[in-house]
């Protein structure tokens, strides 16, 4: 009898609440972190998003016009001109990052140890992602070779790739939330989901594209045996 009482009234408080209010609290309550119009967040959105947006229109045009292979005098040389503008950009949406996160309030539930060791633990294996992944691809295939024409022979599938897909985006997003936990920033978390976010937009074009740059080389091996 009680049981159902209880029930009863639990489902009637569901029925009252008002999600609006609710909605407006969980803003009030972020906002209270997180300062959108702080010029180093703004920065950091701005790099977060700019980096792979230049890096896919850089690396499309090259493959319809070949300019920048004709301007460097060899597409290696412009796809490391490309790789080493791309890491220079990463460096600096790194720096915006943290002077993001060091500009706002921590949260007090999440600076303890635990939270500390769990972003350390997190830094740690998306660096092994990382560098695991730039290793097995090598320079030319981490920085998108394959739209200089420089292609691999096979699809590579050791480590980290018999794992995850797209083992470099995701262990860059892991760095990311490793280092706002270890840091307890709402905002660097906030900034986080941003990065995974770009990364989802960015693969939603790069993965049919790179299918198709493959398919035609099979299509030409094919034509010529």
């Amino acid at each position: 009898m009680s049981s159902s009482a209880s029930g009863h009234d639990c489902c009637g408080g569901l029925a009252n609440i008002d999600f609006r209010k609710a909605d407006l609290f969980v803003m009030t309550w972020l906002l209270g972190y997180v300062d959108p119009t702080e010029p180093s967040f703004v920065a950091a959105v701005l790099t977060i998003v700019f980096s792979p947006l230049f890096w896919n229109v850089v690396a499309r045009w090259e493959q319809k016009t070949r300019k920048l292979s004709r301007a460097f005098g060899s597409p290696y040389l412009a796809c490391y001109s490309l790789g080493s503008s791309i890491l220079l950009l990463n460096v600096l949406r790194s720096h915006c990052f943290t002077q993001a996160m060091m500009s706002q309030p921590k949260m007090e539930g999440l600076d303890n140890h635990a939270t500390y060791f769990l972003g350390l633990a997190l830094l740690g294996g998306g660096i092994v992602f990382v560098l695991s992944s730039f290793f097995a691809l090598g320079f030319t295939g981490t920085f998108l070779g394959d739209y200089f024409g420089i292609l691999k022979e096979a699809r590579v599938t050791t480590f980290p790739f018999n794992v995850l897909d797209n083992p470099m985006y995701w262990g860059s997003t892991a760095n990311y939330l490793g280092w706002a936990l270890m840091h307890a920033s709402p905002t660097g978390l906030l900034l986080t989901v941003l990065v995974a976010l770009v990364y989802v937009v960015a693969l939603l074009y790069e993965e049919p594209f790179t299918a198709e740059i493959y398919r035609q080389k099979a299509t030409k091996l094919h034509k010529r045996s």
